[in-house]
């Protein structure tokens, strides 16, 4: 019994002497976006517009199968998608494509939604390596 409590009591102030990563109220999101899967794909949407409202920056990063989301080209097949992404940039998120992936999936750049950006590593980098970036991916 005396052991658990010097157990209880080591661990008790490790934590109260340990900084604990949280969350900032304003920290930037980075979300990779790697599907073209109507549930993964909207799940990201709606996380990247739930957390956009409560004034994260947030970016999306289109790559894989997710380029096919802002291909004009797909308007019929991702029209949910489209509009959420178009919603999304118009509240001032980021929306990038993977060059590479685009060239995968012969998505050309004048196929992009209006806003959406092709990704280079400058661009990329900025947004994934900022101070307090949080990433989630799909």
């Amino acid at each position: 019994m005396r052991l658990l409590r010097v157990v209880v009591l080591a661990f008790t102030a490790f934590l109260v002497c340990s900084p604990i990563a949280a969350a900032g109220e304003t920290d930037p999101l980075f979300v990779n976006l790697t599907s073209d899967n109507g549930h993964r794909s909207n799940m990201a949407l709606v996380f990247s517009k739930n957390q956009l409202d409560r004034k994260h920056a947030v970016t999306i990063f289109l790559n894989d199968r997710g380029v096919l989301l802002a291909a004009k080209s797909g308007s019929k097949k991702f029209k949910g998608q489209q509009e959420a992404l178009a919603g999304l940039l118009k509240q001032g998120a980021t929306v990038l494509a993977c060059p590479f992936c685009m060239k995968h999936y012969r998505v050309k750049e004048a196929d992009l939604l209006d806003g959406v950006k092709v990704g280079s590593p400058e661009l990329v980098g900025a947004a994934l390596f900022k101070d307090n970036t949080k990433t989630m991916t799909w």
